[in-house]
Protein backbone atom coordinates (compact mmCIF):
# COMPACT_ATOMS: atom_id res chain seq x y z
CA UNK A 1 0.00 0.00 0.00
CA UNK A 2 2.97 2.18 0.01
CA UNK A 3 2.33 3.71 -3.47
CA UNK A 4 4.85 6.50 -2.87
CA UNK A 5 7.70 3.70 -2.41
CA UNK A 6 6.58 1.71 -5.44
CA UNK A 7 6.80 4.37 -7.63
CA UNK A 8 10.02 5.12 -6.69
CA UNK A 9 11.25 1.79 -6.99
CA UNK A 10 9.55 1.77 -10.34
CA UNK A 11 11.55 5.38 -11.41
CA UNK A 12 14.81 3.96 -10.31
CA UNK A 13 13.92 0.67 -12.16
CA UNK A 14 13.68 2.63 -15.47
CA UNK A 15 16.74 4.81 -14.69
CA UNK A 16 18.71 1.86 -13.84
CA UNK A 17 17.47 -0.65 -16.54
CA UNK A 18 15.56 1.02 -18.96
CA UNK A 19 16.59 -1.01 -21.76
CA UNK A 20 15.56 -3.80 -20.73
CA UNK A 21 12.13 -5.92 -21.36
CA UNK A 22 11.22 -5.24 -17.85
CA UNK A 23 11.30 -1.42 -18.14
CA UNK A 24 8.07 -2.06 -20.27
CA UNK A 25 6.34 -3.00 -16.96
CA UNK A 26 7.31 0.24 -15.39
CA UNK A 27 6.32 2.15 -17.70
CA UNK A 28 2.59 -0.01 -17.90
CA UNK A 29 2.42 0.92 -14.28
CA UNK A 30 3.47 4.40 -14.09
CA UNK A 31 1.07 5.13 -17.22
CA UNK A 32 -1.64 5.34 -15.53
CA UNK A 33 -0.84 8.49 -13.86
CA UNK A 34 1.46 9.58 -16.75
CA UNK A 35 0.07 8.64 -19.92
CA UNK A 36 3.07 10.21 -21.97
CA UNK A 37 4.87 7.31 -20.31
CA UNK A 38 2.73 5.00 -22.27
CA UNK A 39 4.05 6.26 -25.02
CA UNK A 40 7.28 5.97 -24.58
CA UNK A 41 6.00 2.73 -24.22
CA UNK A 42 4.74 2.28 -27.53
CA UNK A 43 8.47 4.18 -29.24
CA UNK A 44 10.34 1.58 -27.19
CA UNK A 45 8.45 -1.87 -26.85
CA UNK A 46 6.10 -2.16 -29.71
CA UNK A 47 6.65 -6.16 -29.26
CA UNK A 48 5.87 -6.16 -25.46
CA UNK A 49 2.14 -7.41 -24.23
CA UNK A 50 1.87 -4.66 -22.67
CA UNK A 51 2.36 -2.35 -25.54
CA UNK A 52 -0.73 -4.42 -27.27
CA UNK A 53 -2.77 -3.83 -23.87
CA UNK A 54 -2.01 -0.15 -24.07
CA UNK A 55 -2.78 0.09 -28.05
CA UNK A 56 -6.29 -2.09 -27.54
CA UNK A 57 -7.21 0.31 -24.85
CA UNK A 58 -6.12 3.33 -27.36
CA UNK A 59 -8.22 2.10 -30.15
CA UNK A 60 -11.20 1.71 -27.83
CA UNK A 61 -11.02 5.29 -26.98
CA UNK A 62 -10.26 6.89 -29.88
CA UNK A 63 -12.57 8.34 -32.15
CA UNK A 64 -13.12 6.01 -35.79
CA UNK A 65 -11.01 8.17 -38.41
CA UNK A 66 -7.87 9.69 -35.59
CA UNK A 67 -4.94 10.14 -37.02
CA UNK A 68 -2.72 8.10 -34.57
CA UNK A 69 -4.82 4.61 -34.99
CA UNK A 70 -3.06 3.24 -38.32
CA UNK A 71 -0.04 3.03 -36.13
CA UNK A 72 -1.81 1.31 -33.30
CA UNK A 73 -3.05 -1.11 -35.60
CA UNK A 74 0.39 -1.25 -37.05
CA UNK A 75 1.31 -2.23 -33.73
CA UNK A 76 -0.98 -4.89 -33.51
CA UNK A 77 -0.59 -6.66 -36.26
CA UNK A 78 2.68 -7.76 -34.45
CA UNK A 79 0.64 -9.40 -31.78
CA UNK A 80 -0.70 -12.99 -33.36
CA UNK A 81 -1.83 -14.08 -30.00
CA UNK A 82 -4.30 -11.69 -29.19
CA UNK A 83 -8.07 -12.92 -29.48
CA UNK A 84 -9.50 -10.49 -31.85
CA UNK A 85 -6.24 -10.04 -34.12
CA UNK A 86 -8.11 -10.68 -37.39
CA UNK A 87 -10.21 -7.91 -36.52
CA UNK A 88 -7.63 -5.25 -36.20
CA UNK A 89 -5.69 -7.03 -39.42
CA UNK A 90 -9.07 -6.54 -41.35
CA UNK A 91 -9.48 -3.23 -39.86
CA UNK A 92 -5.67 -2.40 -40.87
CA UNK A 93 -6.78 -3.32 -44.54
CA UNK A 94 -9.82 -2.10 -44.98
CA UNK A 95 -9.33 1.37 -43.53
CA UNK A 96 -5.61 2.26 -44.30
CA UNK A 97 -4.77 0.24 -47.16
CA UNK A 98 -4.72 2.91 -49.31
CA UNK A 99 -1.89 4.01 -46.65
CA UNK A 100 0.13 1.32 -46.33
CA UNK A 101 3.99 1.11 -47.65
CA UNK A 102 4.34 -2.61 -49.16
CA UNK A 103 6.74 -3.37 -46.05
CA UNK A 104 3.31 -2.78 -43.88
CA UNK A 105 1.32 -4.84 -46.47
CA UNK A 106 4.16 -7.33 -45.71
CA UNK A 107 3.25 -7.51 -42.21
CA UNK A 108 -0.43 -7.81 -43.06
CA UNK A 109 -0.09 -10.70 -45.38
CA UNK A 110 2.49 -12.51 -43.06
CA UNK A 111 -0.73 -11.58 -40.21
CA UNK A 112 -3.03 -13.55 -42.65
CA UNK A 113 -1.02 -16.56 -43.70
CA UNK A 114 -0.08 -17.48 -40.23
CA UNK A 115 -3.97 -17.36 -39.35
CA UNK A 116 -4.31 -19.60 -42.40
CA UNK A 117 -6.27 -16.75 -43.95
CA UNK A 118 -4.70 -17.70 -47.37
CA UNK A 119 -6.83 -15.93 -49.80
CA UNK A 120 -6.04 -12.48 -47.91
CA UNK A 121 -2.96 -13.55 -47.48
CA UNK A 122 -2.44 -14.15 -51.08
CA UNK A 123 -3.99 -10.46 -51.61
CA UNK A 124 -1.57 -8.63 -49.36
CA UNK A 125 1.75 -10.56 -50.37
CA UNK A 126 0.77 -9.10 -53.95
CA UNK A 127 1.32 -5.63 -52.49
CA UNK A 128 4.29 -6.51 -50.49
CA UNK A 129 8.03 -6.12 -51.51
CA UNK A 130 8.18 -8.20 -54.89
CA UNK A 131 10.86 -11.23 -53.28
CA UNK A 132 10.81 -14.34 -54.64
CA UNK A 133 9.15 -15.37 -51.14
CA UNK A 134 6.54 -12.92 -51.20
CA UNK A 135 5.47 -14.23 -54.83
CA UNK A 136 5.24 -17.71 -54.33
CA UNK A 137 2.93 -16.85 -51.37
CA UNK A 138 0.31 -14.66 -53.43
CA UNK A 139 -0.08 -16.90 -55.68
CA UNK A 140 -0.08 -20.05 -53.45
CA UNK A 141 -2.72 -17.85 -51.17
CA UNK A 142 -4.59 -16.92 -53.88
CA UNK A 143 -4.67 -20.62 -55.12
CA UNK A 144 -5.87 -21.51 -51.69
CA UNK A 145 -8.43 -19.09 -51.68
CA UNK A 146 -9.77 -20.20 -55.21
CA UNK A 147 -8.16 -17.00 -56.90
CA UNK A 148 -7.33 -19.54 -59.89
CA UNK A 149 -6.70 -16.55 -62.43
CA UNK A 150 -4.94 -13.98 -59.73
CA UNK A 151 -3.05 -16.99 -58.26
CA UNK A 152 -1.92 -17.94 -62.25
CA UNK A 153 -0.85 -14.26 -62.49
CA UNK A 154 1.65 -14.01 -59.16
CA UNK A 155 3.34 -17.54 -60.35
CA UNK A 156 3.72 -16.48 -63.84
CA UNK A 157 5.38 -12.99 -62.71
CA UNK A 158 7.57 -15.01 -60.06
CA UNK A 159 8.77 -17.25 -62.80
CA UNK A 160 9.55 -13.97 -64.98
CA UNK A 161 11.20 -11.64 -61.96
CA UNK A 162 12.98 -14.72 -60.11
CA UNK A 163 13.78 -17.60 -62.93
CA UNK A 164 16.13 -19.49 -60.93
CA UNK A 165 15.10 -18.82 -56.76
CA UNK A 166 14.05 -22.10 -55.18
CA UNK A 167 10.80 -20.56 -54.66
CA UNK A 168 10.06 -20.83 -58.54
CA UNK A 169 10.54 -24.84 -59.02
CA UNK A 170 7.43 -24.86 -56.74
CA UNK A 171 5.47 -21.97 -58.16
CA UNK A 172 6.07 -23.68 -61.42
CA UNK A 173 4.88 -27.24 -59.94
CA UNK A 174 1.42 -25.51 -58.47
CA UNK A 175 0.79 -23.45 -61.93
CA UNK A 176 0.98 -26.46 -63.84
CA UNK A 177 -1.55 -28.05 -61.75
CA UNK A 178 -3.97 -24.87 -62.41
CA UNK A 179 -3.43 -23.79 -65.93
CA UNK A 180 -6.91 -24.15 -68.48
CA UNK A 181 -5.47 -26.66 -70.40
CA UNK A 182 -3.21 -29.77 -69.84
CA UNK A 183 -1.28 -29.00 -72.87
CA UNK A 184 -0.07 -25.77 -71.07
CA UNK A 185 1.43 -27.28 -68.43
CA UNK A 186 3.43 -29.90 -70.25
CA UNK A 187 6.20 -26.81 -71.34
CA UNK A 188 6.03 -25.46 -67.79
CA UNK A 189 6.34 -28.64 -65.95
CA UNK A 190 9.13 -29.30 -68.59
CA UNK A 191 11.12 -25.90 -67.25
CA UNK A 192 11.07 -27.04 -64.07
CA UNK A 193 12.16 -30.50 -64.38
CA UNK A 194 15.40 -28.89 -66.70
CA UNK A 195 15.92 -26.43 -63.75
CA UNK A 196 15.14 -27.20 -60.41
CA UNK A 197 16.85 -30.79 -60.05
CA UNK A 198 15.07 -30.78 -56.15
CA UNK A 199 11.27 -30.48 -58.00
CA UNK A 200 11.49 -32.43 -61.10
CA UNK A 201 10.16 -35.37 -59.78
CA UNK A 202 7.23 -34.15 -58.52
CA UNK A 203 7.35 -32.29 -61.79
CA UNK A 204 7.38 -35.81 -63.52
CA UNK A 205 4.74 -37.18 -61.60
CA UNK A 206 2.52 -34.19 -62.11
CA UNK A 207 3.70 -34.52 -66.28
CA UNK A 208 2.79 -38.47 -66.80
CA UNK A 209 -1.08 -37.79 -64.85
CA UNK A 210 -1.20 -34.84 -67.41
CA UNK A 211 -0.12 -37.26 -70.18
CA UNK A 212 -2.60 -40.04 -69.17
CA UNK A 213 -5.12 -37.17 -69.76
CA UNK A 214 -3.62 -36.65 -72.73
CA UNK A 215 -3.82 -40.47 -74.12
CA UNK A 216 -0.23 -40.67 -74.11
CA UNK A 217 -0.12 -43.58 -71.97
CA UNK A 218 3.69 -44.44 -73.35
CA UNK A 219 5.25 -40.91 -72.64
CA UNK A 220 3.53 -41.67 -69.11
CA UNK A 221 5.07 -44.73 -68.49
CA UNK A 222 8.19 -43.21 -69.70
CA UNK A 223 7.80 -40.33 -67.11
CA UNK A 224 7.07 -42.77 -64.07
CA UNK A 225 9.81 -44.90 -65.08
CA UNK A 226 12.51 -41.50 -65.01
CA UNK A 227 11.18 -41.29 -61.40
CA UNK A 228 12.49 -44.36 -60.19
CA UNK A 229 15.60 -44.10 -62.04
CA UNK A 230 16.96 -40.42 -62.23
CA UNK A 231 15.31 -39.51 -59.16
CA UNK A 232 15.24 -42.58 -56.87
CA UNK A 233 15.78 -41.18 -53.76
CA UNK A 234 13.55 -38.67 -53.98
CA UNK A 235 9.67 -38.06 -51.86
CA UNK A 236 8.38 -38.31 -55.12
CA UNK A 237 9.68 -41.89 -55.89
CA UNK A 238 8.84 -42.95 -52.45
CA UNK A 239 4.96 -42.15 -53.47
CA UNK A 240 5.04 -43.80 -56.66
CA UNK A 241 6.55 -46.69 -55.15
CA UNK A 242 3.97 -47.11 -52.33
CA UNK A 243 1.23 -46.77 -54.78
CA UNK A 244 2.40 -49.82 -57.19
CA UNK A 245 2.73 -51.65 -53.33
CA UNK A 246 -0.67 -51.45 -52.42
CA UNK A 247 -1.66 -52.34 -56.13
CA UNK A 248 0.03 -55.26 -56.29
CA UNK A 249 -1.46 -55.61 -52.85
CA UNK A 250 -4.82 -55.51 -53.41
CA UNK A 251 -4.74 -58.38 -56.75
CA UNK A 252 -3.04 -60.53 -53.75
CA UNK A 253 0.44 -60.74 -55.15
CA UNK A 254 2.07 -59.95 -51.97
CA UNK A 255 5.66 -61.01 -52.50
CA UNK A 256 5.73 -58.33 -55.02
CA UNK A 257 4.20 -55.67 -52.60
CA UNK A 258 6.51 -56.56 -50.18
CA UNK A 259 9.53 -55.92 -52.88
CA UNK A 260 8.02 -51.97 -53.15
CA UNK A 261 7.65 -51.50 -49.68
CA UNK A 262 11.26 -52.70 -49.18
CA UNK A 263 12.70 -50.62 -51.82
CA UNK A 264 10.97 -47.35 -49.77
CA UNK A 265 12.71 -48.47 -46.65
CA UNK A 266 15.85 -48.43 -48.69
CA UNK A 267 15.48 -45.92 -51.27
CA UNK A 268 13.60 -43.37 -49.50
CA UNK A 269 14.17 -43.94 -45.59
CA UNK A 270 13.33 -40.25 -44.91
CA UNK A 271 9.99 -39.57 -46.99
CA UNK A 272 6.25 -39.87 -45.56
CA UNK A 273 6.04 -43.36 -46.67
CA UNK A 274 8.47 -44.58 -44.98
CA UNK A 275 7.17 -45.69 -41.47
CA UNK A 276 4.38 -47.07 -43.61
CA UNK A 277 6.30 -49.23 -45.90
CA UNK A 278 8.70 -50.37 -43.07
CA UNK A 279 5.01 -51.68 -41.13
CA UNK A 280 3.56 -53.38 -44.53
CA UNK A 281 7.08 -54.67 -45.11
CA UNK A 282 6.52 -56.91 -42.20
CA UNK A 283 2.97 -57.34 -42.41
CA UNK A 284 3.46 -58.52 -46.16
CA UNK A 285 6.27 -61.14 -44.82
CA UNK A 286 4.19 -62.46 -41.93
CA UNK A 287 1.75 -63.40 -44.72
CA UNK A 288 4.06 -64.92 -46.99
CA UNK A 289 5.53 -67.19 -44.08
CA UNK A 290 8.64 -65.11 -43.33
CA UNK A 291 8.14 -64.98 -39.52
CA UNK A 292 11.93 -63.63 -38.81
CA UNK A 293 12.03 -60.79 -41.64
CA UNK A 294 8.65 -59.81 -40.42
CA UNK A 295 9.87 -59.63 -36.68
CA UNK A 296 12.80 -57.76 -37.84
CA UNK A 297 10.62 -55.12 -39.79
CA UNK A 298 8.70 -54.57 -36.92
CA UNK A 299 11.76 -53.73 -35.15
CA UNK A 300 13.15 -51.71 -37.86
CA UNK A 301 10.11 -49.77 -37.73
CA UNK A 302 9.42 -48.85 -34.28
CA UNK A 303 13.68 -48.11 -34.22
CA UNK A 304 13.54 -45.95 -37.03
CA UNK A 305 10.16 -44.20 -37.07
CA UNK A 306 9.82 -44.00 -33.14
CA UNK A 307 7.01 -41.50 -33.68
CA UNK A 308 4.75 -42.78 -36.03
CA UNK A 309 1.08 -44.35 -35.86
CA UNK A 310 3.15 -47.01 -37.39
CA UNK A 311 5.62 -47.97 -34.87
CA UNK A 312 2.61 -48.52 -32.44
CA UNK A 313 1.45 -50.88 -34.99
CA UNK A 314 4.58 -52.97 -35.56
CA UNK A 315 4.70 -53.17 -31.52
CA UNK A 316 1.28 -54.71 -31.13
CA UNK A 317 2.40 -57.28 -33.57
CA UNK A 318 5.67 -57.82 -31.67
CA UNK A 319 3.41 -58.67 -29.01
CA UNK A 320 3.75 -55.24 -26.41
CA UNK A 321 1.95 -54.80 -24.09
CA UNK A 322 0.63 -51.24 -25.58
CA UNK A 323 -3.27 -51.86 -26.12
CA UNK A 324 -4.68 -53.09 -29.79
CA UNK A 325 -7.78 -52.06 -31.18
CA UNK A 326 -9.82 -54.71 -29.38
CA UNK A 327 -7.97 -53.86 -26.09
CA UNK A 328 -6.79 -50.47 -25.88
CA UNK A 329 -10.07 -48.87 -24.43
CA UNK A 330 -9.21 -50.72 -20.94
CA UNK A 331 -5.51 -50.26 -19.92
CA UNK A 332 -4.61 -47.93 -17.27
CA UNK A 333 -0.94 -47.34 -18.22
CA UNK A 334 1.12 -45.60 -15.84
CA UNK A 335 1.25 -41.77 -16.64
CA UNK A 336 4.86 -40.16 -15.42
CA UNK A 337 5.41 -36.43 -16.16
CA UNK A 338 8.63 -35.32 -16.13
CA UNK A 339 8.98 -31.95 -14.01
CA UNK A 340 12.74 -31.23 -15.11
CA UNK A 341 13.03 -28.64 -18.05
CA UNK A 342 15.80 -28.40 -20.49
CA UNK A 343 17.43 -25.33 -21.36
CA UNK A 344 16.00 -23.48 -24.54
CA UNK A 345 18.07 -23.01 -27.36
CA UNK A 346 17.07 -19.32 -28.05
CA UNK A 347 16.68 -16.52 -25.55
CA UNK A 348 18.34 -14.65 -22.84
CA UNK A 349 19.37 -15.96 -19.45
CA UNK A 350 16.76 -14.17 -17.49
CA UNK A 351 13.91 -15.53 -19.93
CA UNK A 352 16.17 -19.06 -19.43
CA UNK A 353 16.13 -18.34 -15.69
CA UNK A 354 12.05 -17.62 -15.88
CA UNK A 355 11.31 -20.50 -17.89
CA UNK A 356 13.20 -23.13 -15.35
CA UNK A 357 11.28 -21.42 -12.33
CA UNK A 358 7.98 -22.23 -14.12
CA UNK A 359 7.20 -19.04 -14.88
CA UNK A 360 5.69 -19.71 -18.06
CA UNK A 361 3.51 -16.12 -18.48
CA UNK A 362 6.53 -14.20 -17.55
CA UNK A 363 9.10 -15.56 -19.70
CA UNK A 364 6.59 -15.59 -22.81
CA UNK A 365 6.72 -12.05 -21.89
CA UNK A 366 10.06 -11.40 -21.97
CA UNK A 367 10.45 -13.52 -25.31
CA UNK A 368 7.77 -11.19 -27.44
CA UNK A 369 10.41 -8.46 -27.17
CA UNK A 370 13.56 -10.83 -28.09
CA UNK A 371 11.88 -12.61 -30.66
CA UNK A 372 12.48 -10.33 -33.86
CA UNK A 373 12.83 -12.66 -36.42
CA UNK A 374 8.86 -13.74 -36.74
CA UNK A 375 8.92 -13.99 -40.81
CA UNK A 376 11.91 -15.89 -41.46
CA UNK A 377 13.28 -17.42 -37.55
CA UNK A 378 16.06 -20.20 -37.39
CA UNK A 379 14.88 -23.01 -36.15
CA UNK A 380 16.10 -22.31 -32.40
CA UNK A 381 14.32 -19.36 -32.62
CA UNK A 382 11.00 -21.45 -34.04
CA UNK A 383 11.56 -23.94 -31.68
CA UNK A 384 11.66 -21.67 -28.39
CA UNK A 385 8.57 -19.49 -29.62
CA UNK A 386 6.74 -22.83 -29.61
CA UNK A 387 7.67 -24.28 -26.24
CA UNK A 388 6.67 -20.28 -24.92
CA UNK A 389 3.59 -20.89 -26.78
CA UNK A 390 2.50 -24.08 -25.23
CA UNK A 391 3.92 -22.69 -21.76
CA UNK A 392 1.34 -20.09 -22.16
CA UNK A 393 -1.48 -22.32 -23.02
CA UNK A 394 -1.26 -20.99 -26.61
CA UNK A 395 -1.10 -24.86 -27.94
CA UNK A 396 -3.27 -24.34 -31.31
CA UNK A 397 0.22 -21.71 -32.12
CA UNK A 398 2.32 -23.43 -30.57
CA UNK A 399 2.01 -26.67 -31.53
CA UNK A 400 2.02 -25.62 -35.45
CA UNK A 401 5.02 -23.65 -34.89
CA UNK A 402 7.01 -26.89 -33.45
CA UNK A 403 5.21 -29.74 -35.79
CA UNK A 404 6.18 -26.87 -39.06
CA UNK A 405 9.95 -27.66 -38.12
CA UNK A 406 9.83 -30.66 -40.08
CA UNK A 407 8.63 -29.25 -43.37
CA UNK A 408 11.42 -26.28 -43.69
CA UNK A 409 13.70 -27.18 -46.42
CA UNK A 410 16.42 -24.38 -45.22
CA UNK A 411 19.83 -26.86 -45.57
CA UNK A 412 20.68 -24.82 -41.99
CA UNK A 413 17.05 -25.60 -40.56
CA UNK A 414 16.86 -28.89 -41.41
CA UNK A 415 19.99 -29.95 -39.70
CA UNK A 416 19.31 -28.33 -36.98
CA UNK A 417 15.45 -29.68 -36.98
CA UNK A 418 17.13 -33.22 -36.97
CA UNK A 419 19.45 -32.72 -34.10
CA UNK A 420 16.42 -31.12 -31.88
CA UNK A 421 14.18 -33.68 -32.66
CA UNK A 422 16.12 -36.07 -30.98
CA UNK A 423 15.49 -34.00 -27.05
CA UNK A 424 12.69 -34.82 -24.92
CA UNK A 425 11.82 -31.23 -24.80
CA UNK A 426 11.07 -31.34 -28.58
CA UNK A 427 8.22 -34.17 -27.82
CA UNK A 428 7.52 -33.13 -24.61
CA UNK A 429 6.54 -29.94 -26.22
CA UNK A 430 4.68 -31.70 -29.38
CA UNK A 431 2.98 -34.14 -26.70
CA UNK A 432 2.06 -31.71 -23.69
CA UNK A 433 -0.41 -33.17 -21.42
CA UNK A 434 -2.83 -30.08 -19.78
CA UNK A 435 -5.78 -30.76 -18.07
CA UNK A 436 -3.91 -33.95 -16.45
CA UNK A 437 -6.67 -34.09 -13.52
CA UNK A 438 -9.87 -33.66 -15.54
CA UNK A 439 -8.71 -36.45 -18.17
CA UNK A 440 -7.20 -39.58 -15.54
CA UNK A 441 -10.54 -38.67 -13.25
CA UNK A 442 -13.44 -38.69 -15.94
CA UNK A 443 -11.18 -41.13 -18.10
CA UNK A 444 -10.95 -43.45 -14.68
CA UNK A 445 -15.34 -43.08 -14.39
CA UNK A 446 -15.68 -43.87 -17.99
CA UNK A 447 -13.13 -46.89 -17.74
CA UNK A 448 -11.53 -45.32 -20.67
CA UNK A 449 -7.79 -45.25 -20.98
CA UNK A 450 -6.58 -41.63 -20.24
CA UNK A 451 -3.80 -42.00 -22.80
CA UNK A 452 -6.78 -42.70 -25.30
CA UNK A 453 -8.59 -39.39 -23.85
CA UNK A 454 -5.60 -37.14 -24.36
CA UNK A 455 -4.76 -38.49 -27.97
CA UNK A 456 -8.98 -37.39 -29.01
CA UNK A 457 -8.64 -34.07 -27.40
CA UNK A 458 -5.11 -33.19 -29.09
CA UNK A 459 -6.62 -33.74 -32.35
CA UNK A 460 -10.27 -32.49 -31.79
CA UNK A 461 -9.03 -29.21 -30.16
CA UNK A 462 -5.01 -29.03 -29.66
CA UNK A 463 -6.13 -28.27 -26.05
CA UNK A 464 -8.21 -24.62 -27.01
CA UNK A 465 -11.15 -24.87 -24.16
CA UNK A 466 -13.04 -22.64 -26.56
CA UNK A 467 -12.83 -23.78 -29.43
CA UNK A 468 -15.45 -23.83 -32.11
CA UNK A 469 -16.02 -25.40 -35.36
CA UNK A 470 -18.42 -24.19 -38.00
CA UNK A 471 -21.09 -27.04 -37.36
CA UNK A 472 -20.66 -25.63 -33.57
CA UNK A 473 -18.47 -28.76 -32.66
CA UNK A 474 -17.32 -26.91 -29.26
CA UNK A 475 -14.44 -27.39 -26.60
CA UNK A 476 -11.21 -29.96 -25.79
CA UNK A 477 -13.59 -33.02 -27.08
CA UNK A 478 -15.65 -30.94 -29.93
CA UNK A 479 -18.74 -32.00 -28.34
CA UNK A 480 -22.01 -31.01 -30.37
CA UNK A 481 -24.60 -28.95 -28.28
CA UNK A 482 -27.24 -31.89 -29.28
CA UNK A 483 -25.19 -34.44 -28.59
CA UNK A 484 -24.30 -33.32 -25.01
CA UNK A 485 -27.52 -33.36 -24.40
CA UNK A 486 -28.76 -36.53 -25.77
CA UNK A 487 -25.79 -38.62 -24.32
CA UNK A 488 -26.23 -36.76 -20.70
CA UNK A 489 -29.92 -38.06 -21.09
CA UNK A 490 -29.13 -41.41 -22.19
CA UNK A 491 -26.96 -42.01 -19.38
CA UNK A 492 -28.39 -40.50 -16.66
CA UNK A 493 -26.53 -37.15 -16.16
CA UNK A 494 -29.00 -34.19 -17.12
CA UNK A 495 -29.46 -33.04 -14.11
CA UNK A 496 -25.88 -31.29 -14.15
CA UNK A 497 -25.70 -27.73 -15.30
CA UNK A 498 -22.49 -27.54 -18.10
CA UNK A 499 -20.56 -25.46 -20.05
CA UNK A 500 -18.57 -26.85 -22.83
CA UNK A 501 -16.21 -24.02 -23.05
CA UNK A 502 -15.26 -25.39 -19.15
CA UNK A 503 -12.88 -28.26 -19.20
CA UNK A 504 -13.91 -30.11 -16.67
CA UNK A 505 -17.53 -30.12 -18.16
CA UNK A 506 -16.17 -30.50 -21.76
CA UNK A 507 -14.22 -33.50 -20.42
CA UNK A 508 -17.12 -35.24 -18.75
CA UNK A 509 -19.26 -35.09 -21.36
CA UNK A 510 -16.68 -36.24 -23.82
CA UNK A 511 -15.69 -39.23 -22.12
CA UNK A 512 -19.44 -39.86 -21.69
CA UNK A 513 -20.10 -39.69 -25.49
CA UNK A 514 -16.92 -41.89 -25.73
CA UNK A 515 -17.80 -44.77 -23.51
CA UNK A 516 -20.74 -44.99 -25.57
CA UNK A 517 -19.00 -44.92 -28.90
CA UNK A 518 -17.47 -48.00 -27.36
CA UNK A 519 -19.85 -49.66 -26.15
CA UNK A 520 -21.64 -49.81 -29.32
CA UNK A 521 -19.01 -51.48 -31.12
CA UNK A 522 -17.83 -53.93 -28.40
CA UNK A 523 -15.21 -51.79 -27.19
CA UNK A 524 -13.55 -51.68 -30.47
CA UNK A 525 -11.18 -48.38 -30.78
CA UNK A 526 -10.95 -48.27 -34.35
CA UNK A 527 -14.86 -48.20 -34.64
CA UNK A 528 -15.26 -46.30 -32.22
CA UNK A 529 -13.08 -43.51 -33.08
CA UNK A 530 -14.18 -43.90 -36.67
CA UNK A 531 -17.80 -43.48 -35.57
CA UNK A 532 -16.65 -40.73 -33.52
CA UNK A 533 -15.59 -38.94 -36.44
CA UNK A 534 -17.41 -39.65 -39.26
CA UNK A 535 -20.60 -40.96 -37.66
CA UNK A 536 -22.57 -44.04 -37.20
CA UNK A 537 -23.70 -44.68 -40.21
CA UNK A 538 -20.51 -44.61 -42.20
CA UNK A 539 -18.77 -46.43 -40.36
CA UNK A 540 -22.11 -49.04 -40.53
CA UNK A 541 -21.51 -48.63 -44.36
CA UNK A 542 -18.01 -49.87 -44.18
CA UNK A 543 -18.25 -52.63 -41.83
CA UNK A 544 -20.78 -54.10 -44.44
CA UNK A 545 -17.98 -53.30 -47.54
CA UNK A 546 -15.24 -54.10 -45.79
CA UNK A 547 -13.80 -57.25 -43.04
CA UNK A 548 -12.76 -55.88 -39.98
CA UNK A 549 -10.35 -60.00 -39.88
CA UNK A 550 -7.47 -57.51 -40.47
CA UNK A 551 -8.55 -53.66 -38.72
CA UNK A 552 -5.07 -52.41 -40.85
CA UNK A 553 -6.38 -53.40 -43.77
CA UNK A 554 -9.85 -52.21 -42.80
CA UNK A 555 -8.03 -48.99 -41.73
CA UNK A 556 -6.52 -48.39 -44.79
CA UNK A 557 -10.09 -49.03 -47.09
CA UNK A 558 -12.13 -46.40 -45.39
CA UNK A 559 -12.88 -44.46 -48.29
CA UNK A 560 -13.16 -40.80 -46.38
CA UNK A 561 -9.39 -39.81 -46.48
CA UNK A 562 -10.37 -37.12 -43.36
CA UNK A 563 -11.09 -40.29 -41.58
CA UNK A 564 -7.89 -41.95 -42.25
CA UNK A 565 -6.04 -38.95 -41.55
CA UNK A 566 -7.90 -39.21 -38.19
CA UNK A 567 -7.19 -42.72 -37.04
CA UNK A 568 -3.38 -41.94 -37.76
CA UNK A 569 -3.70 -38.92 -36.24
CA UNK A 570 -5.23 -40.01 -32.84
CA UNK A 571 -3.78 -43.48 -32.22
CA UNK A 572 -0.61 -41.70 -33.29
CA UNK A 573 -1.22 -39.74 -30.51
CA UNK A 574 -1.80 -42.28 -28.38
CA UNK A 575 1.39 -43.96 -29.09
CA UNK A 576 3.45 -41.19 -28.24
CA UNK A 577 1.81 -40.12 -25.30
CA UNK A 578 3.04 -43.91 -23.88
CA UNK A 579 6.13 -43.52 -25.20
CA UNK A 580 6.85 -40.67 -23.54
CA UNK A 581 5.16 -40.80 -20.51
CA UNK A 582 4.69 -44.52 -19.81
CA UNK A 583 8.25 -45.64 -18.15
CA UNK A 584 7.83 -48.85 -19.57
CA UNK A 585 7.01 -48.40 -22.90
CA UNK A 586 9.69 -45.65 -22.82
CA UNK A 587 12.29 -48.16 -22.06
CA UNK A 588 11.39 -50.93 -24.75
CA UNK A 589 11.52 -47.72 -27.31
CA UNK A 590 14.65 -46.56 -26.06
CA UNK A 591 16.36 -50.33 -26.85
CA UNK A 592 15.63 -50.18 -30.17
CA UNK A 593 16.34 -46.83 -31.20
CA UNK A 594 18.14 -46.04 -34.47
CA UNK A 595 18.11 -49.72 -34.92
Amino acid sequence: GNEDKSQQILEDLLDRHGDRPVAAEALHILGFTDRALWDRLLAEFPRHPRSAEVAVQRLQENSKDAPENIDLLLLLSRHLYLPNYLTYLDRLKNDYGDRLTPEQWELVAFGYWEKQIYGEAGKAYAKAPPTARNLYRSGRGLQLGDETKEARSAYRQLAEQFPEAPETGEGLVKLAAIVREDEEAIPILDRAIANFPDRAAEALLLRAKTLDRLDSADSAKQARESILTQYSNSDTAAELRWQYARDRAEEGDFAEAWQWAQQITTENPNSEEAPKAAFWVGKWAARLGREAEAKQAFEFAIGNYPESYYAWRSAVQLGWEVGDFNTLRSRSPQVVIPTNRHALPSGSQTLQELYWLGLDREAWTIWQVEFENAMQPTADEQFTDGIMRVGVGDYLEGLFMLSNLKWRDEPEVRSRYLELKQTPAYWQGLYPFPYLEPILKWSQERQLNPMLTISLIRQESRFMRSIQSSVGATGLMQVMPDTAEWISEQRGEDDLDYDLTNPEDNIRLGTLYLDYTHDEYDDNSLLAMASYNAGPGSVASWLDRFSTRDPDEFAAKIPFPETNHYIEAVFGNYWNYLRLYEPNIRRQVDSLANG
